[in-house]
């Protein structure tokens, strides 16, 4: 019995040698041979339509007459005509479709519709056109068209002095570094859902052999968690704070705090202020309250100066920690589930790069409270100091023997 597989190799092996019609008749040989299933198999195996497969059927039947040899395989002009050839203003219908719903016209029919090849031919049929789908996908092609997905160009509204604060960030940086002073770059990664979840990205197994994980991702008893991050531009070393309850101004604070007494305060004995480089938004945000009274008790109890710059809305991907720490993070846990907080934390520290990356982390095991708020007066009490650039995004905190209360 023939097997699709041993077709497909006979098939493979004499195409190269085929045309219209030897390919024709050579299907219609091996139908006739394989007797019941054979149009389907080779329909299957050749790509060769079953109508045609049928008419070579019916020219072996016939009784074959001698012809002179010629170089042709149908008659001059035979064969289907061209539909640009029959009707050749379909182009232009179809351009009118396409162009109209594209340049935003709203009395297009195709203007709040995905244009795809089958509801562009449904729209040609409605109005007299007899055309298929593939032969629309044919006329596209020859026409300059194909499937092309948005691309990120303009720029959009963007902030005022967006450039001057790039630069006043890079002045500061390397005034920091030219005296031996901490620069950190911090921010919250993205909150992992912990468990045999799928995790993107592929890695190198036995074939046939993937890791099998849950089908949907409803989070277990091990929920989520928040990995906030302290990149040290100047030592290219990092710390994770792994929080495991809510993403919070006091929660930040408190992994910068971490950095600086698990890592900070060796690398740095003489520092006497401290440069602190975030985006604009989430618990670090330049207008979160908590976060600057938070500031003003690490400045209390570190007694150093913190400076404090914020990247522009918009630009928190110019921050080092994206593409400095975090994107390498991911980088190594590919392919791999987060079973556990403990494995997503050795996954982390064992982060490294050809340029020395270190990575240290840990579980933040501490409750924070969200919709904690800071009254007028405790507001008025912290030390902080508006830079004459942009006092909203750059300023210092200077460290003060006591502070008000919280609410």
């Amino acid at each position: 019995m023939i097997t699709k597989n041993s077709f497909q190799k006979k098939y493979q092996k004499i195409k190269h040698a085929l045309d219209e019609k030897t390919r024709r008749l050579w299907c219609a040989s091996e139908a006739l041979e394989i007797g019941k299933g054979g149009v389907a198999l080779v329909h299957a195996v050749t790509n060769v339509s079953r109508p045609t497969i049928y008419a070579g059927m019916r020219e072996l039947r016939k009784k074959p007459r001698r012809k002179k040899f010629q170089q042709r395989i149908r008659k001059k002009g035979g064969g289907a005509k061209p539909i640009t050839q029959k009707t050749p203003i379909i182009l232009q219908a179809l351009e009118e479709l396409v162009e109209s719903a594209t340049r935003g016209d709203p009395m297009s029919s195709l203007r709040w519709t995905s244009k795809s090849l089958r509801k562009l031919t449904r729209e040609l049929q409605r109005t007299g056109y007899h055309v298929s789908h593939t032969t629309v996908g044919s006329l596209l092609k020859e026409r300059g068209y194909s499937l092309q997905s948005n691309r990120k160009e303009r720029e959009g509204k963007s902030a005022p002095d967006r450039n001057a604060q790039f630069e006043h960030i890079n002045e500061h940086v390397k005034c920091f570094h030219r005296e031996n002073q901490p620069v950190i770059s911090v921010d919250t990664k993205k909150k992992e859902l912990i468990g045999n979840y799928k995790n993107g990205g592929r890695e190198y197994r036995k074939k046939g052999e993937p890791v099998e994980v849950n089908m949907h991702d409803f989070p277990d008893d091990n929920g989520k968690v928040a990995p906030y991050g302290v990149f040290d531009l100047g030592k290219n070393k990092g710390w994770v704070g792994v929080g495991i309850t809510n993403d919070t101004a006091e929660f930040a604070v408190n992994t910068i705090r971490d950095w600086w007494y698990q890592m900070g305060k060796k690398d740095y004995p003489q520092a006497h202020k401290l440069m602190i480089t975030a985006d604009c938004g989430g618990s670090n945000s330049y207008r979160a309250r908590l976060w600057k009274w938070e500031l003003q008790r690490l400045a209390n109890e570190l007694q150093v100066e913190i400076h404090v710059c914020h990247f522009p809305p918009g630009t928190s991907k110019w921050n080092k920690i994206e593409h400095k720490m975090f994107s390498y993070i991911t980088l190594n846990w590919r392919g791999v589930p987060l079973v556990s907080r403990e494995a997503l934390v050795q996954l982390i520290g064992s982060t490294t790069t050809t340029k020395g990356l270190k990575l240290e982390a840990q579980i933040d095991y501490r409750f924070y409270e969200k919709g904690r708020e800071v009254c007028e007066r405790d507001l008025a009490s912290i030390g902080i100091t508006p830079d004459k650039f942009h006092g909203e995004w750059n300023y210092r905190i200077e460290p003060m023997v006591t502070v008000g209360i919280y609410l």
